[in-house]
């Protein structure tokens, strides 16, 4: 009897052990904030480039985690992107391949197998995908593409209007569900920006900001488009496509008619309804000298295109102020709450943006302003401060590092990478040489294409109508000027990229034809 109870207490005592052991795993788990806004440049960060903004709350990130330099999507639009960043595949397979598809929530998605491996879970701001979030143990969304000012937000219990700034909104509703969550499990909790989205109407009390400053206009600002006819044919361009109403902020009644684009001016009309009389009052106020020099301005084509660009690098800019201070205001919340240490925090956006190089804005592009995403994450402990991360990676690959952070097994058909391993230094396993890319949404007159981006090249090819091919050499031509598809000096480069590009689209099941 004595030697039975023996065995019981040690059998009890390894039981014990296994649980505590089961539990310290648990609770050491990381929580995860995931904070991502819409069509930010990543030029339009100081952790990466200060001549155009500051962000100080961003760059603590960079500085007190990582920053990775060569960040990329696999297809620049807000719908898809955010499919395959929840999917962890390529927009042909999770279903999503343009802004007018609607997202099936009933596929596997990463928060999903969070949720189901203890991990609480929520979607708070723009969600952009015409289906209710699934996987989620609360979500509150901006229905469609939301809106700046006293913004709708949805729920499980309906709609209602919310006073204030869409990004400050977005921020105080984050804060209250952290502050009700179960703080029994670990969280994971995403924030959707609706900011810079186009018209970038700014928070109020920064409508002066950079008023009179003079920002530098990119070089290739006035690109006749030389040698790539699918840049010429597009409708994005800064002098001829951005709106002086909607886009700029001027006032109808100041423009000639020829100016006045009636379905933007409707659009602008309900944005600004949606303002209480004190709002409308000081946005006015704040617009004034906006409205004057645009009176006074000559019209002449080169000095009215730069000043169109002026004024629309001021509001984005704007907007990306007060997404700063929405990501101050969320690291402040971890600190006072004691959370920072076993939270991971990531900052990225949909896609990149252009801010006139080309001379257009928008994004769908594979070009490097849009193809390029900012990408920080901070983990004390697991990340060291002031981490570079140069590798190829791409949006595909948040998905498995997700799980494997939170030690989640990942699907075997999840396409991307987990980034893990590159922030901890492993260099055991070798990376990926080479990025696949496909937009395949039609309209702006951008074709369809797809191509493969290396550290030192770049292939593009446009199939919808130009049928055009376009070869970079992005050591000696970053700002992609010269397409070098014809010249022999390239020839095996072109080959050896054709190649990659095969192998791209066989490895993720991407059924396209190369034209010749």
């Amino acid at each position: 009897m004595k030697e039975q109870n023996y065995r019981l207490s040690i059998c009890l005592g390894l039981l014990c052990l296994v649980l505590n052991h089961t539990l310290l795993r648990a609770e050491s788990r990381p929580n995860i904030l995931f904070i991502m806004s819409d069509d930010h440049a990543n030029k339009a960060i100081s952790a990466y480039d200060d001549s155009l903004v500051n962000t100080p709350n961003i760059d603590r990130l960079a500085n007190e985690g990582a920053l990775f330099e060569n960040a990329f999507v696999t297809n620049a639009i807000c719908g898809p992107s955010r499919a395959v960043i929840l999917t962890g595949k390529h927009s042909h397979l999770n279903g999503m391949k343009t802004n007018r598809d609607e997202f099936d929530g009933s596929q596997v998605t990463f928060p999903k197998l969070l949720r189901h491996n203890n991990y609480q879970t929520a979607v708070i701001g723009k969600w952009h995908l015409k289906t209710n979030p699934t996987g989620f143990d609360y979500w509150k969304i901006l229905p469609g593409q939301g809106h700046y000012y006293n913004p709708d937000m949805k729920d499980e219990k309906g709609t209602a209007t919310h006073p204030g700034y869409v990004t400050d909104v977005i921020t105080d509703e984050s804060i209250s569900w952290l502050k009700q969550r179960d703080s029994e499990k670990p969280f994971f909790l995403m924030v959707h920006h609706k900011a810079p989205h186009r018209n970038w109407m700014p928070n109020l009390k920064y409508l002066n900001r950079f008023e009179g400053h003079e920002f530098q206009v990119p070089e290739n600002f006035h690109d006749a488009y030389t040698g790539r006819k699918s840049l010429g044919k597009q409708q994005l361009t800064i002098s001829k496509h951005m709106d002086i109403q909607y886009d700029l902020k001027v006032p109808c009644e100041t423009c000639v008619p020829a100016e006045v684009n009636r379905r933007a001016e409707g659009a602008m009309r309900k944005a600004l309804d949606r303002m209480t009389s004190e709002q409308l009052e000081q946005w006015e106020e704040g617009y004034r000298s906006e409205y004057q020099s645009f009176e006074t301005l000559e019209k002449s084509d080169r000095a009215f295109d730069e000043w169109k660009l002026q004024r629309y690098l001021e509001d984005y800019l704007r907007c990306i102020i007060s997404v700063d201070e929405s990501v101050g205001a969320l690291l402040q919340f971890l600190d006072e709450e004691g959370l920072s240490e076993n939270t991971l925090v990531i900052y990225t956006s949909d896609q990149g943006f252009f801010l006139g190089e080309h001379g257009i804005f928008d994004k769908r592009y594979m070009y490097e302003e849009s193809l390029r995403t900012p990408l920080l994450m901070r983990l004390p402990g697991k990340i060291d401060s002031e981490t570079i991360v140069s590798e190829l990676v791409q949006n595909l690959d948040f998905a498995s590092t997700f799980l494997d952070f939170s030690g989640v097994a990942i699907p075997d058909d999840f396409q991307g990478k987990s980034l893990k391993p590159l922030i901890e230094g492993d260099t055991s396993e070798k990376w990926r040489e080479s990025i696949y890319y496909h937009f395949s949404e039609e309209g702006w007159g951008v074709d369809s294409h797809f191509g493969v981006r290396t550290s030192d090249f770049k292939l593009i090819h446009f199939y919808s109508d130009t049928f055009q091919w376009e070869l970079y050499d992005l050591r000696n031509d970053p700002q992609e000027m010269h397409n070098l598809i014809t010249d022999p000096n390239y020839a095996d480069v072109l080959a050896d990229l054709k190649r990659q590009l095969i192998e791209l689209q066989t490895q993720y099941q991407d059924s396209v034809v190369l034209h010749e």
